[in-house]
């Protein structure tokens, strides 16, 4: 961070206080308030943080009101068409896109790193077989830093690198082995000729009895449901890894602290809860009366999937995801899929609808991802957990970045406390 340019003058009960002003490359300007408390004794409140910078950062960059994500710089609709999910990671964890001698160098140690230890498999038989895929994906990934010792040590620059490769290239592994045991379906090994989305898949969905057969249109769809939900800036997982790594802890467990955070529904569940309404709204002649129940404010009902709290105008993974959805509903059909039909009949009715319009409710991201992973086969139980192994690179990129800040503080904030002043203790006979 440079030296500021601009300061801020805040005044309280009459005294003036200076705050630095620093400016982005992008974004809008930021007040610095670090020595606020120092020198007048006060503290921001700021509930949910979404007026705070917690870091600076040069990885993700979203402006909501331009519908705006880039990647180190780089849009992310070029980056779902034109690139694929490793290439992405290859940029998100060191800057620039890689040469092509770089990249085959990535994808093959990325490769080599997907199989998990195999004294892990014990870990999955403790589960009860009706766990939810991600609980036991907390558990899992935590447990990774008792089986790695090589890679724990956050100040060894390379036992960082060996440690980011090796979540980025397990975690497809560790999902699969997760719903594969809550199916009761015998657990299937990784294969190096496969690349990244179509090993995941066949680790999914093949069996001994018969091997599955990856369909190139299913991995390219799945390859950008990785690629479009790999980072996303300072959300509410992103910020639990950065708050966990700034105490030191090592980075299995800062990520299985991610993963714990995006299993909420209101961050890593959205596409699954979307799905879920779909099949409540049941078929596609019901859709009149949800869109009318979603207009009215004294009814509880809301539509999901639609709108963003970042984008207000549109989605700019949006774009992409429903080229993907439309490819993946053409090869597979809907014709035996009522959530799907329902999906594809709403989706035109409220992208023709004023009221949805004006309230700049568009299909988003959520809504095309759950209706590609519904096409595939997949259970709304693994939508979070694919969520996840997208998400992880994100996470890492973040954590690396983070540990090698010269500014890096244990995460603290404050608060504004409205409990009892001092009161002397009371024993138990006279209360």
């Amino acid at each position: 961070m440079g030296e500021s340019k601009k300061s801020a003058t805040l005044s309280i009960d009459g005294k003036d206080y200076d705050l630095p002003v620093f400016s982005p490359t992008a974004g809008p300007d930021v007040i610095d308030i670090r020595k606020l408390y120092a020198q007048a004794g006060v503290f921001t409140y700021d509930p949910g943080f979404t007026s705070t910078a917690s870091c600076d950062s040069t990885i993700t960059f979203i402006d909501g009101d331009k519908g705006e994500l880039l990647h180190r710089g780089y849009p992310i609709g070029q980056l779902a068409e034109k690139s694929h999910y490793l290439e992405v990671c290859y940029l998100l964890l060191y800057g620039d896109l890689p040469s092509a001698a770089q990249l085959e160098d990535f994808e093959a140690r990325v490769t080599h790193h997907t199989m998990i230890h195999e004294q892990m498999m014990y870990l999955f038989r403790g589960f009860r077989r009706d766990a939810h895929p991600m609980a036991i994906m907390v558990g899992v990934v935590g447990a990774l830093s008792a089986f790695y010792h090589d890679s724990t040590d956050i100040n060894d620059p390379w036992q960082r690198e060996v440690a980011s490769v090796r979540m980025i290239a397990k975690m497809p592994t560790i999902a699969a082995m997760a719903y594969k045991y809550t199916i009761g379906q015998p657990f299937v090994y990784p294969r190096n000729d496969l690349d990244y989305a179509s090993n995941f898949l066949r680790m999914c969905f093949a069996v001994p009895a018969e091997d599955y057969e990856v369909n190139p249109i299913l991995s390219r769809a799945m390859d950008r449901i990785f690629t479009l939900h790999a980072d996303h800036e300072q959300n509410a997982s992103t910020s639990t890894v950065r708050l966990a790594s700034s105490s030191g802890a090592n980075p299995f467990a800062c990520i299985a602290a991610g993963v714990a955070c995006l299993w909420g529904p209101a961050h890593g569940g959205a596409n699954q809860a979307c799905l879920e309404m779909l099949k409540e709204i049941g078929t596609p002649d019901q859709i009149p009366e949800y869109i009318k129940r979603a207009k009215d404010k004294d009814d509880p009902f809301r539509l999901m999937g639609f709108g963003h709290r970042v984008y207000k105008n549109f989605d700019p993974r949006a774009t992409v995801m429903k080229q993907s959805a439309d490819e993946v509903l053409d090869l597979l059909g809907t014709d035996d899929n009522p959530t799907l039909q329902v999906a594809k009949e709403l989706e035109k009715q409220a992208l023709e609808d004023d009221y949805f319009i004006e309230k700049k409710l568009f299909p988003n991201v959520d809504f095309y991802s759950g209706i590609i992973l519904e096409a595939m086969g997949f259970p709304t139980s693994m939508f979070t957990p694919i969520f996840a192994v997208s998400r992880t690179v994100g996470w890492i990129s973040q954590w690396k970045e983070m540990i090698a800040d010269p500014q890096l503080k244990i995460g603290r904030p404050r608060q504004l406390y409205h409990g009892a002043t001092l009161r002397d203790y009371v024993d138990i006979e006279d209360r």
